[in-house]
């Protein structure tokens, strides 16, 4: 059982944080488009982006404002161009960015961060962007979370968010999310924006320690398609409004904070995979036996990441040899004879042996979870075990559909 308990309010379920979304006219369809959360007072920053070496501006942006600061009051996000690939002009443009926003909120410069999503090649349409901060500013609400994860999406069918919350010191503490992603999704790091909050007490370096391992965990784990953009941005604030005693190395607070902050990022890395373009179910693939944890969690991506598994789930075809194959291929030395698969609450493969199983049903199990019927939720469950040694790890991806090569053959057109 968790230590904590699922809230509302998303990115400002946290004590001390406002946000707010609008439609400024940076996308050409009308919907909300730029987002500002902001943090009553600076708040300890920490951050995970891309390892594209093409990288937007505003992550060469945050990049630099971290390493010289790790701190922040505001992140200022616009959805429809991508400002990668922009050069100079774009640069300048992230510049200009925060330079309207600190005038709008009178504060430094050096205290926002940035995220971009859309089309790549594009520079943002800053005479829109320019004109919509006065609105943004003006409508920032203990409320407005919602009105955020609203104006980062792009292709994503859903937005993305969660609350929880937990007890240090005898006071609440709570950690908000939201997040954008449904294409484009493979590790370090997907692609993605996401935005945490918490007012816990909690040192710098830790903090920062803490969001890797998260990543780790979490959106570093998730796959639809195999790439990765130039845009991944995670950032997470702490502001300290909790008034709980300062975390400076870990124990047993800190340990029960990094455990919250990654059960955020876990919910949100399944829920980008579960949106995955043209994805009709999510798939969870769990790995046990390896030798330790980060070779487990290698076997999971490649299961999950496989064009074959995927194309196998959309089927709802129990194929288990792709699922052998995946893992085999995954670059973790086992032996075959110690491999066990199994798929929902069927049984495929043991002791590296095929097992007679019911494909009939099996095929429902996958047909079912598609729909939600089976378990209650869209979740292809897949268990493999590979030996007896310490190691385990999850990964989560989406079944590969007909529409995913639409939606991606006709991206600008």
């Amino acid at each position: 059982m968790s230590d904590w308990q699922e809230i509302t309010g998303g990115v400002t379920a946290p004590r001390g944080y406002r946000a707010s979304g609008i439609v400024a006219g940076l996308k050409p369809s009308g919907l909300p488009d730029l987002a500002l959360i902001v943090s009553d007072i600076e708040a300890i920053a920490a951050g995970v982006f891309t390892q594209n070496q093409v990288c937007a501006a505003p992550v060469t942006y945050c990049r630099q404002r971290l390493r010289k600061k790790a701190s922040a009051s505001a992140i200022l996000v616009n959805a429809g161009q991508a400002n990668a690939a922009t050069g100079e002009a774009g640069w300048q443009d992230a510049l200009d960015s925060a330079k309207a926003l600190a005038q709008a909120l009178n504060i430094a410069p050096e205290s926002i961060l940035l995220g971009s999503t859309g089309v790549i090649g594009q520079r943002i349409r800053m005479d829109a962007l320019l004109a919509g901060i006065p609105q943004l500013v003006e409508g920032l609400s203990e409320l407005g979370s919602n009105a955020a994860s609203q104006a980062i999406i792009t292709t994503d069918l859903v937005t993305k968010s969660i609350a929880l919350e937990t007890t240090i010191d005898d006071r609440p503490v709570r950690i908000g999310g939201i997040a954008k992603g449904s294409g484009m999704i493979h590790p370090n790091m997907a692609t993605l924006l996401a935005f945490v909050t918490c007012d816990a007490v909690v040192a710098t370096p830790l903090w920062q320690k803490m969001l890797s391992r998260a990543a780790d965990k979490s959106f570093n784990q998730i796959t639809v398609d195999g790439d990765t953009s130039t845009n991944d941005t995670l950032i997470a604030l702490a502001n300290g409004q909790s008034r709980t005693s300062a975390i400076t190395e870990m124990g047993p607070h800190a340990e029960k904070l990094e455990a919250m902050l990654t059960a955020v990022c876990q919910h949100l890395a399944k829920a980008i995979a579960r949106d995955g373009e043209g994805a009709t179910c999510l798939m969870e693939v769990q790995v046990t036996g390896a030798p330790n944890d980060q070779a487990a969690r290698q076997i999971a991506r490649t299961i999950a990441g496989s064009s074959l598994v995927k194309s196998a789930i959309f089927g709802r075809d129990p194929n288990w040899g792709r699922i052998a194959g995946a893992a085999g291929r995954a670059g973790v030395p086992f032996s075959q004879e110690a491999l066990r698969i199994q798929m929902g609450d069927f049984v495929l493969m043991d002791k590296g042996q095929p097992l007679p199983f019911d494909r009939d049903a099996a095929s429902a199990y996958l047909k079912n979870a598609a729909t939600g019927a089976y378990l209650k939720e869209d979740t292809v469950l897949i268990s493999v075990s590979i030996g007896n040694e310490p190691g385990t790890g999850k990964a989560w991806g989406c079944d590969l559909s007909y529409d995913y090569v639409k939606i991606n053959a006709e991206y600008t057109t």
